[in-house]
């Protein structure tokens, strides 16, 4: 499923996903490298995808040759997605003090 990063609406896209195109509830930008499936914070520029160039704004619409849409899981909320590996560190972290 595919949702916006501001808002969490989940986004049906009919055709291929332009620049330009918003979500049909907060109007955010989607096209933007805080929907791409490459966004690492912990990244170099903050993006998995070593040849994309630096984007300053994330949450703008961008050219970036490289974006494909972040697909989550029903029970994931897009404001708050984590990689599978930060979910099992913090899993893992917890255990160091359980009793």
């Amino acid at each position: 499923m595919k949702t916006c990063h501001h808002c969490g609406r989940e986004v049906v896209l009919l055709a291929k996903l332009q620049r330009t195109d918003g979500c049909a509830g907060c109007h955010s930008d989607l096209k933007c490298c805080l929907n791409c499936r490459f966004f690492d914070p912990g990244a170099n520029n903050q993006c998995r995808e070593p040849a994309a160039e630096w984007c300053p704004e994330k949450e703008k619409a961008n050219f970036c040759e490289f974006f494909e849409f972040h697909e989550v899981s029903t029970g994931e909320r897009s404001g708050a997605r984590a990689t599978p590996l930060a979910t099992s560190a913090k899993a893992a972290f917890k255990g160091l003090f359980k009793k």
